[in-house]
C-alpha cells in the first residue's frame, strides 16, 4: 500500500515535469519571436545595403519632368480593367539571324567555323497604332535578317521601320489593320509610389502580367549605346524579366506609360528592379521614325555632366541639382547665345533641371528650330538666355539623315553629325556602323570607324560608298579616323 509522503513525492515530481513543459515551450515561444525579429531586422539591413547595385548588374532584358498631374491613384480592387485594356495590344516579337551565306567566306565552310546556324531571340512589343505600327526595343531587333510578329496566335513576317540606339527604340510595320492598338498615359505625369502592370512574355510566357510600383524617375543607369544615349527610365517593382523587353508599362487604367528595357539582376533574372523608357520620349521617337525615318534631335549645341559633392563644395554651389556645361560646341547654338563652359544650368522654359537625366529628357520633347529658354547660374548669378535648338547637321530644319545597309558589307553606313564633325575637326565622312559578320569586319573595320576618303576621293554619300565598295575589286586605299579618333590610312588588295 502506497504511503501518503510516497504520493505526494509523486505529485511533486509530476508538477516538476509540467512546469519544465510550458517553461521550455514559453522559452521557445520567445526564443522564436526574438529570432524572427532579428532576423526581419537584418535581412532588411541587408536589403538597404544592398540596393545600390553596381552598374555593371544592370542587363538588358534580352530573350529582356516632373509636370502636375493627377493625385496618385489609390490601392485598386483588382488590375482587371488594366489587363483587360492593355494585354490584347501587346504582341509576342521573334528574331532570326544567322542564315545569310552571304557573310560568310569559302574559308568558314572550309574549315567548318562559322557555319550558318540559325538563332532565334524573342521579345515584347506593343501595338501603336491600328495600322500595324509596333514599338518595341533596338535591341529585340538588332541584327535580325527576319522578324516575326505573333498576336492572338496568328504569325505576320514585319518589317523594320527604324530604329534608335540612344534610347532603344524601334518600330516595327505588319501588314494588318483595325489592330487593337493601346491607349496611350502620359509618363510626365506619373508619379512616384503609383500603380503600374507590366504587360509581355517572359521567358516565351506570352500575355504575361505583374503589378508593382513606380519607385522612381528620371533614372539613369548606364547602359545605353548610340552616339547620344538618353537615360531618364522609369524605375518599378514590377516583376519583369527576359522577354519582357519591348512590352508595356501601364498604369491602372492600361493606358501604356513606358517600354520596359532593363533590369537590375546579379542572375540575368528579376531580383527587385526593372526600368522602362518613359511613353513621351518612346512616342516621339517612333512618329519620328514614322514620319521621317529618323529621330529629330534637337541640340542646345553643348555637353554636361551631373554636379557632384566635390564639384559643388568647389565651386561653392549651394545645391546638386542641375547640370554643368563641360563642352561649348564651335557654332553651336549655345555658343551664339553666350553660354560658356562651367555654367550651371538649372531651368528649361521654367521646368526645374534636377540632373543629367531630366535635361536630357526635357530637350528630347523638342524639334530642331523650337526656342528654349534656358536658367542658368555664372559666378553665382542666375541668367536668362533664348536659343533656337539645332539639328545634328548644324541646321534647324527636319532632317533625313542618309545611310545605306548592307548585308554583304555586314554593316550600316551613315553620314557623320555635326558634333563629331566639331570632335574631330573633318567637315565630312561616313560612319561604320551595326557591324556584324561580312566583308567591311574580314577588312579590320569594326564599329565606330570613320571613312574619309576612298582611293582618294572625299566619302560623303553612305549609299554612294556601300555600292562602291559591295563591286570594287583590285587596289583599294582607305583613309579615315578610327573610334578613338587617331587617323589611319590602308590599301587592300580586294577581289
Amino acid at each position: 500500500m502506497i504511503g501518503y509522503s510516497t504520493v505526494s513525492v509523486m505529485l511533486k515530481n509530476v508538477f516538476l515535469v509540467f512546469v519544465a513543459f510550458v517553461g521550455g515551450i514559453a522559452g521557445s515561444w520567445v526564443f522564436h519571436q526574438y529570432l524572427n525579429e532579428e532576423l526581419t531586422k537584418k535581412e532588411m539591413v541587408n536589403y538597404i545595403q544592398n540596393e545600390d547595385y553596381p552598374a555593371s548588374q544592370v542587363t538588358h532584358l534580352t530573350p529582356t519632368y516632373e509636370s502636375s498631374g493627377s493625385a496618385i491613384s489609390p490601392v485598386p480592387d483588382s488590375f482587371v480593367e488594366a489587363s483587360e485594356n492593355s494585354t490584347n495590344s501587346v504582341v509576342f516579337i521573334k528574331n532570326f539571324s544567322g542564315t545569310d551565306t552571304r557573310r560568310y567566306s569559302v574559308f568558314d565552310y572550309f574549315f567548318g567555323q562559322g557555319m550558318p546556324q540559325q538563332t532565334v531571340s524573342t521579345g515584347s512589343g506593343v501595338i501603336f497604332s491600328a495600322d500595324g505600327y509596333i514599338i518595341t526595343n533596338n535591341h529585340v531587333i538588332d541584327k535580325a535578317e527576319t522578324i516575326e510578329v505573333i498576336h492572338k496566335k496568328r504569325t505576320y513576317k514585319a518589317s523594320l521601320i527604324g530604329s534608335d540606339a540612344n534610347t532603344d527604340i524601334a518600330v516595327l510595320k505588319i501588314e494588318a489593320e483595325n489592330l487593337p492598338a493601346i491607349e496611350i498615359g502620359s509618363s510626365r505625369a506619373l508619379k512616384i509610389g503609383e500603380w503600374v502592370l507590366a504587360v509581355g512574355n517572359p521567358f516565351n510566357l506570352t500575355s504575361t502580367v505583374t503589378a508593382g510600383i513606380v519607385s522612381a524617375k528620371e533614372r539613369q543607369i548606364n547602359i545605353m549605346g548610340g552616339e547620344f544615349p538618353l537615360e531618364s527610365f522609369i524605375q518599378t517593382d514590377a516583376p519583369i524579366n527576359p522577354g519582357n523587353s519591348g512590352g508595356a508599362l501601364v498604369n491602372v487604367k492600361g493606358e501604356l506609360v513606358g517600354i520596359n528595357t532593363a533590369i537590375l539582376s546579379r542572375t540575368g533574372s528579376y531580383t527587385g528592379y526593372g526600368f522602362a523608357v518613359p511613353v513621351d520620349i518612346a512616342t516621339k521617337i517612333a512618329n519620328d521614325l514614322i514620319r521621317y525615318g529618323e529621330v529629330q534631335k534637337a541640340i542646345p549645341g553643348i555637353e554636361v555632366n551631373v554636379i557632384t559633392k566635390e564639384l559643388a563644395e568647389t565651386m561653392d554651389l549651394k545645391s546638386l541639382d542641375g547640370v554643368i556645361v563641360s563642352h561649348v560646341i564651335r557654332n553651336g547654338a549655345a555658343e551664339k547665345s553666350g553660354i560658356k563652359q562651367n555654367d550651371i544650368i538649372v531651368q528649361i522654359d521654367g521646368n526645374a533641371i534636377t540632373g543629367k537625366g531630366s535635361f536630357e529628357e526635357a530637350l528630347s520633347y523638342y524639334y530642331p528650330g523650337d526656342k528654349i529658354t534656358i536658367t542658368y547660374l555664372r559666378e553665382g548669378k542666375q541668367r536668362n538666355v533664348q536659343i533656337t535648338l539645332q539639328n545634328l547637321l548644324g541646321g534647324t530644319g527636319v532632317i533625313k539623315r542618309s545611310f545605306y545597309s548592307s548585308a554583304l558589307l555586314g554593316a550600316k553606313l551613315e553620314t557623320i553629325n555635326a558634333i563629331e564633325m566639331d570632335r574631330y575637326g573633318i567637315p565630312y565622312g561616313v560612319k561604320i556602323t551595326s557591324v556584324t559578320r561580312g566583308y567591311l569586319r574580314d577588312l579590320g573595320f569594326g564599329e565606330g570607324f570613320i571613312l574619309t576618303h576612298i582611293n582618294d576621293e572625299p566619302v560623303k554619300d553612305p549609299e554612294e560608298v556601300g555600292k562602291f565598295l559591295e563591286e570594287f575589286s583590285g587596289q583599294l586605299r582607305v583613309e579615315g579616323l578610327t573610334p578613338g579618333g587617331r587617323s589611319f590610312a590602308q590599301s587592300y588588295s580586294v577581289r
